[in-house]
């Protein structure tokens, strides 16, 4: 079994941090729900215009845990296009 982390770094369309709240909260769900991943808000938790999300999966090879997260990668910027993504990093553990 392989393990993958995507950390992502994304400006949100949020004055407030409710509506940041409501955005981050309705990504991770459904990111959870599509495709099966651990997933978290890890850091910018006071900063209403910011969020680092981490997605984790698990996969029988390296390769296909890879695969995935950029599948969420895509899946998010086309079900997104409001969320601009300034930072990605994608790592095997």
């Amino acid at each position: 079994m392989h393990v993958a982390l995507l950390q992502m770094r994304l400006l949100l369309p949020s004055r407030t941090l409710k509506e940041k709240r409501a955005i981050v909260k309705s990504v991770l769900a459904r990111a959870r729900n599509r495709f099966n991943v651990a997933c978290s808000e890890s850091a910018l938790n006071d900063q209403p215009a910011d969020a680092e999300l981490c997605f984790v999966t698990v996969a029988p090879n390296p390769t296909r845990a890879r695969q995935l997260l950029q599948e969420l990668e895509y899946w998010l910027v086309s079900e997104r296009p409001d969320l601009q993504i300034i930072d990605l990093q994608v790592e095997e553990l």
